[in-house]
């Protein structure tokens, strides 16, 4: 405010003084900043210089008044003020923010024609602008004809490809790369772990420890702590969060609700809590949504709902996730009749429009309380088609409960949409011999056999010293996997010589009575 009364004073002397420090005001007022008053005054300039142009549009693009800054560059042309290469370095990122594909391009040929093809800075963000929009052709077609490319034109089309799922074309990418920074291992990190391969994020954030100039960012931090709570990586979570404690990164709201959502995720609840109560204050609906989850998932249901009453308390408003968290919670808690209540409040209280995920857990809540008819009924009435999630709700539930014959039409919905789930014949067979249906197996054995559907085999993951280790059956990939059944063999022969033991003394026992 002191600032700013001081501008407005030196504003009124250049008046009575007729002395120019228009400029000057200008970019004061925009380092405050309070762009109006220094839009007022630009206004005034009769020719405004591209530098004055740049500063304005910049700090129009910072602050998301995007379409301010397309009016100043029409503005500028129309004046005969000709952009620099620093205008469309600012101006292609207008474009992406936008995401407007046509306006792109359009100011890409504005861009070749006023010759500014030879700055690194600007087709840089040429690059990222095509990347941001999804265009990766055309921004791979920029990048190819680069004949210079540091390593943020390199970092923008690496995005651009992790982005867009395209992990093997990032991967190739960054295997060429002659120079890596913290962004080029955080963009492979984050697309990694946003595209659900959790495994391989992991990889590159443990081989991204052992470069040496490299130091995780608060992004990478956010990026690799999700792949540690869908891979239960809690040693490396651990480790991650004590990093990020140390430098501070936990003052970064994404980052301490990455914090929460993995302790959560890798059975540590209670840790989870101390986490959420540390947040505080700057909680945002994700913090809240993420604790009731954790809760839900523990089966600690009436303190999901309590947290759900307290979040209402504090004015924040519900979303879809927050709902599938706390119809979670009554499933777990055997609390069909609050489940429902909470269900049935959504759309006239909230104005939530109930998605798939809600009526999966409502079917799961009803089926597991036996009320199979009633799941059975709230999926025929749905406005949506029902997913092979909603119908495997209603398969397992008939499984637990040993109904036939919403068995069969849960199975006849689920061989329609995925047919080659063999996860879905053998429930189905096993629901038949409970019954003694033994013409329903035999009639499933043979379609299963006919169109060679398997059953997958089976995995587990281990971690053990900070990495995370893949198992299936009878696995010998491993690169130690001669280690491993050795002491399995040694293992399997002290159960054996335990269980002689024991036998033995059994039989001891019996001669004393």
């Amino acid at each position: 405010m002191f600032v700013m009364n001081q501008l407005k004073q030196i504003h009124a002397h250049t008046l009575r003084n007729g002395v120019d420090h228009t400029s000057i005001l200008i970019l004061k007022l925009l380092e405050i900043p309070n762009i109006l008053y220094a839009r007022n005054l630009f206004d005034l300039i009769p020719e405004p210089t591209v530098f004055l142009y740049n500063r304005l549009i910049k700090a129009y693009s910072f602050h998301g008044q995007h379409h301010q800054c397309l009016f100043l560059y029409r503005r500028m042309c129309l004046q005969g003020c000709t952009p620099n290469e620093h205008s469309f370095t600012l101006l292609f990122s207008v474009c992406s923010s936008l995401s407007s594909r046509q306006l792109g391009q359009m100011m890409h040929s504005h861009f070749v024609k006023l010759g500014h093809v030879r700055d690194i800075f600007a087709l840089t963000a040429l690059v990222d602008m095509y990347a941001k929009l999804g265009m990766l052709d055309c921004a791979r077609k920029q990048f190819d004809e680069k004949r210079v490319r540091g390593t943020p034109t390199w970092n923008s089309m690496l995005s651009g490809y992790a982005r867009s799922g395209d992990m093997e074309g990032a991967s190739e990418l960054f295997r060429l790369m002659p120079q890596r920074n913290v962004v080029s291992w955080t963009a492979m990190i984050s697309g990694y772990s946003k595209n659900g391969q959790y495994a391989k994020a992991l990889a590159m954030f443990l081989q991204m420890e052992k470069e040496r100039d490299v130091r995780p960012n608060a992004i990478t931090i956010a990026s690799v702590l999700p792949a540690c709570a869908n891979l239960g990586a809690l040693e490396v979570g651990e480790r991650v969060e004590e990093y990020a404690r140390k430098v501070g990164f936990l003052k970064d709201l994404y980052v301490s609700n990455a914090v929460l959502e993995m302790y959560a995720k890798c059975g540590r609840i209670d840790t989870a809590r101390r986490v959420f109560d540390e947040i505080g204050r700057r909680r945002n609906l994700c913090s809240w949504n993420s604790m009731i989850m954790g809760l839900a998932v523990h089966g600690r249901c009436n303190e999901a709902l309590d947290l759900y009453e307290q979040m209402t308390t504090v004015r924040i408003a519900p979303d879809d996730v927050t709902f599938v968290g706390l119809i979670l919670a009554c499933t777990h808690g055997g609390m069909a009749m609050k489940g429902q209540q909470l269900f049935k409040s959504m759309e006239p209280k909230f104005g939530i429009t109930p998605k798939l995920e809600h009526y999966g857990c409502m079917v799961d809540l009803l089926g597991r309380a036996g009320k199979l008819q009633e799941a059975y009924d709230l999926i025929q009435g749905m406005s949506m088609k029902p997913d092979n999630v909603i119908w495997g709700a209603l398969l397992g539930a008939c499984s637990f409960h040993g109904n036939v014959e919403l068995a069969e039409k849960a199975a006849e919905s689920l061989f329609e949409l995925e047919s080659w789930n063999p996860a879905n014949y053998v429930i189905l067979s096993n629901i038949y011999a409970s019954a003694r249906r033994w013409d329903g197996v035999a009639k499933l054995r043979k379609v299963m056999k006919g169109g060679k559907i398997t059953k997958a085999a089976g995995y587990s993951f281990i971690e053990e010293g900070g990495q995370v280790h893949k198992f299936i059956v009878e696995d010998k990939s491993h690169p130690r996997s001669d280690e491993i059944y050795a002491l399995l063999n040694k293992f399997y022969a002290k159960v054996r010589l335990y269980r002689n033991d024991t036998d033995c003394l059994t039989e001891d026992e019996e001669m004393q009575f």
